[in-house]
């Protein structure tokens, strides 16, 4: 008598437990089916599971060797600025939308967010962080800041690498040709005119410090 009183007043009875467990387990054979479907979706043999947890990965970003430890799912955008604490690179959109998230991965632009970090192994990764030469910065650097190429500044470190990209192909770009480089990079705060007088100001310093 007494158990049963005291299983009621825990709000907890022996058919509610009972029930519950075949809940848990139905709900443990769902997942487990789910995830040896997707095995198979991506090509894997009947019967794999797909393992969850962490890996060890070694990213050489701005010329260093950073061992992480990661998700294999994280994106490179998530894995610079949660892991290697550099956070200069920025995620907006999270979508590939906005270009905030503009890295070099083998000198070649690259939205870091739609990227795999796990996929960069091996590679050559440089960030806002490394386009500067120490204290000294690049001249695109220089010149957003002389022409005041920046407002609330989340699509700046995007757009400076779109730039740099452009004027390490082309060192005398026309307005058209700097307007086709940042045609991806998203600025709401519509700064675009003083980012291209910046961007054309930036080549003429490279051409002039070149023939000095």
């Amino acid at each position: 008598m007494s158990n049963r009183s005291n299983s009621r007043g825990s709000g907890l009875s022996r058919r509610g437990f009972l029930k519950g467990g075949v809940v848990t387990a139905a709900g443990a054979a769902i997942g487990d089916a789910s995830l040896e479907a997707f095995a198979q979706e991506q090509g894997k043999p009947a019967g794999a599971k797909v393992i969850s947890g962490t890996t060890k990965v070694t990213l050489n970003v701005n010329g260093k060797d950073r061992q992480l430890e990661i998700e294999p799912r994280t994106t490179l955008a998530d894995a610079l600025r949660d892991r290697a604490d550099l956070t200069g690179t920025k995620v907006v959109c999270d979508r590939g939308s906005c270009s905030a998230c503009t890295v070099f991965v083998n000198n070649v632009p690259t939205l870091s967010c739609l990227s795999l970090a796990i996929d960069a192994q091996g590679k050559q990764i440089k960030t806002i962080e490394g386009v500067a030469e120490g204290d000294k910065l690049h001249p695109v650097q220089e010149q957003f800041i002389e022409h005041d190429a920046m407002q609330c500044g989340f699509c700046t470190p995007g757009m400076i690498m779109s730039c740099v990209a452009l004027l390490d192909q082309n060192k005398q770009p026309t307005l058209d040709d700097v307007k086709q480089a940042t045609c991806g990079n998203l600025c709401r705060c519509g700064t675009y005119p003083k980012v291209f007088s910046a961007t054309l100001a930036a080549a003429k310093q490279m051409s002039t410090n070149q023939n000095a």
